[in-house]
């Protein structure tokens, strides 16, 4: 272990899951299931490359038909989705993994022809700024490219519960597909973030008004899930600061404090915090951590554009428990290794991100001997 990177490798407990070092893949859409959404034998193979992390989070897997902007995007609501995950999580666990499935409904984040023809569900149908919207698939010339957002029209409560229950379903599967827990996503403008902006959420009823009302979705969500899993197996992501998606949430930071004190006795067993607006230049991450930290008390995890050595930083001070790296994961299968040793870190090729076989998929090499004698 060398002097300079320490905390970061070092072992550590996320609620009931023992970690092997606090360097956590972060959740990567990357469209490489069958079309019905199942696993595929390249995923296996893409995660067992990344084992030797202390904590996989997977790409964002819908938890109903009624969910999806990414084509080719996996799930968890059928018999051959379990049995398609069951193979990556055997397979992570003979390497010596430790692995959770992030759960994900999309809501307004959609089109419909990704959706057999019907429309996305939202929280009130707000539909006027679909050019915003990040929803991508198969083009007609056999590229992956962005598709065109279809409106979206708002649930019935009944819809709502229908979606609160698909999400208990699908941590109830992922106890059968073997999963070590399972993480909410509530970030990215995604349909449990779309129910905390008071301009997308316009509702007058139990889900819509103060802010403590438009995160009783989320609530009512980790709750569900925690019940079928346990909630020291239990994560959530946000990005309360997020612009991505167009969630325009006009106080982030009341969402942001309100989020804190929601979650706090939940007990779960991390909160997920992303910097999704670090990747264009404005970062919130510091920000986001000094105010969810005066009302949570739980481990806290980091993500967006970080680099070891300020992982190393925020873990010594206590800010942050773990880090998650999205796109040092993607083209370093063997990260935790080349961090340990000082190896310089690969860069990821963004033709190859969404879509595709195995190129800019499984086929990053690991640090060659000549690299990690010069590292050394």
């Amino acid at each position: 272990m060398t002097d300079r990177i320490e905390a970061l490798l070092a072992p550590i407990e996320l609620g009931s899951l023992r970690l092997r070092n606090a360097l956590v893949m972060a959740p990567l859409t990357r469209c490489r299931a069958d079309a019905d959404g199942t696993p595929t034998r390249l995923m296996v193979e893409h995660y067992v490359q990344r084992a030797p992390a202390g904590l996989i989070i997977t790409e964002a897997t819908h938890v109903a038909a009624s969910s999806c902007a990414f084509e080719r995007s996996p799930g968890l609501f059928s018999a051959a989705h379990v049995a398609g995950w069951k193979r990556v999580t055997d397979a992570v666990h003979a390497a010596g993994g430790t692995i959770v499935v992030q759960l994900w409904h999309c809501g307004a984040v959609g089109a419909s022809s990704l959706l057999g023809g019907r429309a996305p569900l939202s929280p009130s149908g707000v539909n006027d700024a679909l050019e915003l919207l990040q929803v991508f698939g198969e083009l007609a010339d056999g590229r992956y490219g962005r598709l065109e957002a279809t409106p979206s029209r708002e649930m019935s409560t009944d819809e709502i519960e229908q979606v609160i229950e698909a999400y208990g379903r699908a941590a109830r599967l992922a106890r059968a597909a073997g999963f070590d827990g399972v993480e909410v996503h509530a970030a990215n403008g995604y349909l449990p973030h779309q129910f905390m902006s008071p301009t997308l959420n316009r509702r007058t009823d139990v889900w819509g008004g103060t802010v403590e009302r438009r995160l009783h979705f989320l609530e009512e969500v980790l709750r569900v899930v925690s019940s079928a899993v346990g909630s020291s197996r239990v994560g959530v992501r946000l990005s309360p600061f997020a612009r991505y998606n167009d969630v325009r949430d006009p106080a982030p930071a009341d969402t942001t404090l309100a989020l804190a004190r929601l979650i706090e006795p939940l007990k779960l067993a991390w909160a997920h915090l992303a910097d999704t607006n670090a990747w264009g230049g404005t970062p919130d991450l510091e920000l986001m951590v000094n105010l969810f930290r005066a009302h949570y008390s739980g481990r806290l995890v980091g993500n967006g554009g970080l680099s070891p050595e300020h992982a190393e930083q925020l873990i010594r001070r206590g800010a942050l428990d773990a880090v998650a790296f999205g796109r040092a994961f993607v083209a370093n299968p063997d990260l935790v290794r080349r961090v340990h040793e000082g190896v310089a870190l690969a860069e990821a090729d963004p033709r190859t991100l969404y879509g595709g076989g195995a190129e800019g998929y499984t086929d990053y090499p690991c640090a060659s001997a000549q690299e990690r004698r010069r590292a050394a």
